[in-house]
C-alpha cells in the first residue's frame, strides 16, 4: 500500500502553483475546471512520486464544517540537514513566514516549520 496523492483546498490557485513548482519541483498536470460545479484544480508530481492536488471550489473557506481550506502540516524530506537549513533561509529571504527551526524537536527529528503561500505549514525535515 502506499498513499497515492493528498489533496487542499486553496484560495489562489495559481500562486499555489507555482509555489510548489519553484521550490519543490513540482511538476504540474493540465488545469482541471468543472465549470457546473465552480472547481479547478491541479496535480504536482514531484521526484519521490509523491502526488499533491491542489483544488478551489466556490465557496469553500476555512469556516465550511464539510470542506476546509489546508491540513495540519505536511511534511516534506529534503535529505540533510544542510538542505533543511538551505531552503529556511531561501524561503525566508523570499518573504515566506518563517514559525520555527531548524532544530532537533524532542522526539529526535531536525525541522524547520515555514508556511507555504496560503499559509498551511510546511515541515521541513531530513
Amino acid at each position: 500500500m502506499r498513499i497515492e496523492h493528498v489533496a487542499i483546498w486553496v484560495n489562489d490557485l495559481e500562486a499555489t502553483k507555482a509555489f510548489y513548482e519553484k521550490y519543490f519541483n513540482g511538476k504540474s498536470s493540465s488545469k482541471y475546471h468543472n465549470k457546473v460545479k465552480e472547481f479547478e484544480s491541479y496535480f504536482l508530481s514531484f521526484d519521490s512520486g509523491a502526488r499533491l492536488e491542489i483544488m478551489r471550489k466556490a465557496g469553500i473557506d476555512k469556516k465550511s464544517n464539510e470542506e476546509i481550506l489546508g491540513w495540519a502540516h505536511i511534511a516534506i524530506s529534503l535529505g540533510s540537514r544542510e538542505a533543511v537549513d538551505d531552503m529556511t533561509a531561501r524561503l525566508k529571504n523570499d518573504g515566506y513566514r518563517h514559525v520555527n527551526g531548524p532544530r532537533v524537536t524532542g522526539d529526535g527529528y531536525y525541522e524547520s516549520v515555514i508556511e507555504d503561500s496560503e499559509g498551511n505549514l510546511l515541515e521541513l525535515t531530513l
